[in-house]
This record gives C-alpha cells, structure tokens and sequence, in this order.
C-alpha cells in the first residue's frame, strides 16, 4: 500500500503496534486509538503552524510498498519542538528526541544536525494527501538519512535495524534509480572519509543485488 492519507498513516502504525507480539505482553494496548492520536497530531502541527518534514518509514512508505512502522519520524527545529509541550519526552541527546503523544511514538531528528538540516532545507516538499498537505522527504533525502545512519548502526552491532535500512536503500534504488554520485557528493560533506567508504561499499553491495534480481526475474 502506497500512504496517501493521513487515514492510512494512522493504520499502518496501528497495525504494527497490534501485531508487534511485545505489545500484548505487560498491560493494556488500545491500538484503536492510535488512529485518532495521528489524527490529532497532524492537526496539532498545522494549526499550529510547526515547521516540520515527515520522514522515516512512513515517508518510505509514500513512495514504495511493503515496509512497516510503529511511529512517526519529523525532522524539527528546537524552537518547533518547543511549540509541542502535549509531547512527553522520554530520551533526548544531541541529535534526536524520541516523545510520546498520548499513545503514539515520536521520533524527532533535531535540525542541529548539520545533514538533518539539510534534509529539511533542501530534501523535502509538500506532498498533497487527500485530507491535508504535508511536508515529506524527498526520496533523495530518505536516502541521504538512511545511508548516514549505517555506519553509526554497523559500529552499535545493531543488526535488525541494519537490515531494515538496507532494505529500504535498495528498494528506493530500485523504484527511483536515484543519482548516486549526486548521493555520495552530498555525504563527504557530513561524513567522514572511513564512513564514506563504507556507505560507498553498501551501494555497491546493493546495486549488485538490484542487478542480479533483475537478470534473474526477466524485470
């Protein structure tokens, strides 16, 4: 399913909530009211007029099918998350914020993060859904903030996620076939020179992997 709603935003998480097997265990879980909690929360931000970019899984899932979520990522300055004070903030660092609204997780990638704010400034647009607008991360800025994230996820041992990224990389290369030296161009001045390899190798990993899925499908 492509998002095209903010309806549909709302059911994926409470799909993955009420299918997440950790979620039945130790209390209650009134999933159904996460729909009206999405509901609530894109009404909040624009009447408020909180200057925000919708990313993470559920922007994937505007541009491509089959990928699962249990929150909402933006990309927010300080002074907008100040305009949220329903947010509950559970951890914080430099970087990142995570926040509960009512039931629903918040993941905010804070601007202060140079590449975060670039996304924001120059990756993103407003996408028309059939009930709102909403400001989205273009597939060019979904995959600048995935492929910054990996080495720091390779250094945590975090192999799910590591996964999880990688999937998404390769399913917005194969949908988009997006300019990758344009990509990599954009990344030295962010990463380092030992990230930058690396994240040069995972392309080449997956562009391998596109190819060989092609040749064998007969796509």
């Amino acid at each position: 399913m492509i998002i095209r709603s903010t309806d549909q935003i709302a059911n994926v998480i409470r799909n993955a909530v009420a299918f997440n097997v950790k979620n039945w265990l130790g209390g209650e879980m009134n999933s159904d009211s996460l729909i009206q909690s999405v509901q609530d929360f894109f009404a909040v931000l624009e009447q408020r007029k909180i200057d925000y970019v919708l990313a993470g899984g559920i922007a994937i899932l505007h541009y491509v099918e089959g990928r699962n979520t249990q929150d909402l990522d933006l990309l927010m300055a300080v002074s907008a998350l100040e305009k949220l004070p329903e947010l509950k903030i559970a951890t914080q660092d430099m970087y990142f914020v995570r926040g509960i609204y009512n039931e629903l997780q918040i993941d905010i990638l804070l601007t202060k993060n140079p590449l975060f704010d670039k996304v924001h400034r120059e990756y993103s647009k407003i996408e028309r859904f059939l009930d709102r607008k909403i400001p989205l991360a273009t597939v060019e800025g979904l995959l600048l903030l995935k492929l910054y994230a990996l080495p720091s996820l390779y250094r945590q041992g975090n192999f799910a996620r590591v996964g999880i990224y990688e999937n998404d990389i390769a399913t917005l290369f194969h949908d988009y076939q997006p300019d990758v030296a344009s990509l990599l161009r954009e990344l030295s001045n962010f990463v380092n020179e030992s990230d930058l390899a690396e994240i040069r190798g995972v392309i080449t990993d997956i562009q391998k992997r596109i190819k060989r899925f092609k040749n064998e499908s007969g796509e």
